[in-house]
């Protein structure tokens, strides 16, 4: 299974709250209450999110934080890089991160595959995930058997 971790799944939360109200500065004590996220975890994410340039902060009575950008411009693969470095789907998709690249006959593969779901992620932004999510077709069934069918007999 290919998945980002909760840290990551929390900052996309608390920038999707930030773009819903893209002109206000939000406190960390704000966030945790609208979110549910606990507030150390929150304080952990805004720091990190604030030095990879996603947000601002502002202090005083009427501070807090907001997005740097505009919610149309933060693609949520931004994000994602900013919480968990280099988006790749494999090790041998970055650079000097496996041993075994020069040889590899699958990295040429696995590098496609990560060009296309960074891609997808780059055309994604934060204003649209505020919206609802559109439903999505029931998936075909697949065209080979699964693990768990028994196998076929062949008739002569």
């Amino acid at each position: 299974m290919i998945r980002m971790n909760k840290l990551t799944d929390y900052g996309v939360v608390l920038l999707t709250t930030f773009a819903r109200e893209p002109a206000h500065g939000i406190s960390a004590r704000e966030l945790s209450a609208r979110t549910g996220i606990p507030q150390p975890t929150v304080v952990k994410l805004l720091k990190t999110l604030l030095k990879a340039g996603l947000l601002v902060s502002q202090r005083g009575t009427k501070g807090g934080y907001a997005l740097a950008k505009l919610p149309a411009e933060v693609p949520v693969s931004a994000v994602i890089e900013a919480l968990e470095g280099p988006l790749a789907i494999t090790e041998c998709s970055v650079p000097g991160m496996c041993e075994h690249e020069r040889r590899c006959v699958a990295r040429p593969n696995w590098a496609a595959v990560n060009d296309v779901i960074h891609e997808a992620l780059s055309k994604l932004t934060l204003a649209e995930m505020t919206r609802p999510a559109q439903a999505h077709p029931p998936r075909p069934a697949p065209l080979l058997p699964s693990i768990d069918s028994p196998p076929r007999s062949i008739a002569p």
